[in-house]
């Protein structure tokens, strides 16, 4: 192989094979049992997940994701492969782009594996989260770290992080939102997957998160907390689209309990059709790519829920995908990560 040879690992976090229970069973299993994702003691874990958690869930989720099933498979997946293929386009001959998720398939230790095979010098780890979390990129990163340190001859490893304040990365979430006409919506929404609050505590343990001053601007100890990126976020976004503090609020989806961040994007949706709101827009920054979360539970299940309220539009931003803006952003991002 000549030269320096780069291997590019885009990550997300999983997809089922098939729409089905037993794939679904499967994936549930393997994701809620990592101890990033519900930190608790081991035992207590194994207990609530595959005793309790994943046998009344499994059966529901699968038909959601039936319902978001297309005849060529996940959304999730499909759209980070089309990432990887523009990418492709987009670096050069020293880069090859491998596609990988957390849990299920293709799998990141099967991906790793290839590339161990390969012989590759460096190895770009970039997982697809704007906003840094333990649960998410942190997983991920100390996933590879353990196995390439088992490894003969172990390549450099170069980590993309958090990217929710890359210029890119925010032109190409802007430009999706803006192509959606927000002036002619009631109110903006910028919706964000959600994170136990226990999570938020171990970042910075003095300053409880339900009082800290990241509502209102970035605090010194937000730097790797992923509330205070999930409004940064959203500020930056808001004055790029040059939008008015009225008409937008920040929300968190995808609960698991009462004990998550909030304001609760079901609950604010709600609120807004009862204000009399009839048309509302939503944008989800903290999805790189449309899933489950988006299209199912934004663009499904609350778009209803919004009009059973009295509302009458509710429209979902789609996420980056593969966009032009995004995958030149995406390879900027690579080629920095890469430098010495």
């Amino acid at each position: 192989m000549a030269g320096k040879q780069k291997a590019v690992l885009l990550v997300n976090v999983g997809t089922p094979d098939t729409p089905d229970t037993t794939s679904v069973r499967r994936y549930l299993a393997q994701f809620l049992n990592d101890k990033r994702v519900l930190d608790m003691p081991r035992l207590f874990r194994k207990i609530l997940v595959n005793l309790i958690i994943v046998p009344f869930r499994a059966p529901k989720s699968a038909r959601l994701y039936q319902r978001l099933w297309t005849p060529e498979g996940s959304p999730l997946l499909l759209n980070t492969e089309k990432l990887a293929a523009g990418l492709r386009q987009q670096l050069d001959a020293s880069y090859t782009v491998f596609t990988a998720m957390r849990y299920g398939n293709p799998s990141l230790k099967n991906a790793l594996e290839r590339i161990r095979r390969k012989g590759f010098d460096k190895i770009i780890v970039f997982p697809q989260f704007p906003q840094y979390a333990s649960s998410t990129t942190g997983t991920i990163l100390e996933f590879v770290k353990n196995e390439v340190e088992s490894w003969t001859e172990s390549p450099e490893i170069k980590n993309i992080g958090q990217f929710y304040n890359h210029p890119g990365f925010l032109e190409a979430f802007a430009e999706n939102i803006a192509s959606c006409h927000p002036e002619t919506f009631d109110h903006i929404i910028f919706s964000h997957h959600g994170l136990p609050l226990s999570h938020i505590r171990k970042v910075h343990p003095a300053v409880a998160p339900e009082h800290c001053t990241c509502e209102k601007q970035m605090p010194e100890h937000g730097k790797y907390c992923y509330k205070a990126t999930c409004y940064e976020t959203t500020r930056l976004l808001a004055a790029r689209l040059k939008l008015d503090k009225s008409r937008y609020s920040i929300a968190f989806q995808s609960r698991f309990s009462k004990n998550w961040l909030r304001p609760f994007t079901d609950k604010v949706i709600r609120e807004l059709a009862r204000k009399g709101a009839k048309r509302v827009l939503v944008a989800v920054p903290s999805f790189t790519a449309d899933c489950l979360e988006s299209l199912v539970e934004i663009g499904w299940e609350n778009k209803e829920l919004f009009k059973k309220e009295g509302g009458q539009e509710l429209v979902l931003v789609k996420s980056l995908n593969a966009s032009e803006t995004w995958v030149q952003a995406a390879a900027e991002l690579i080629r920095t990560a890469s430098r010495p």
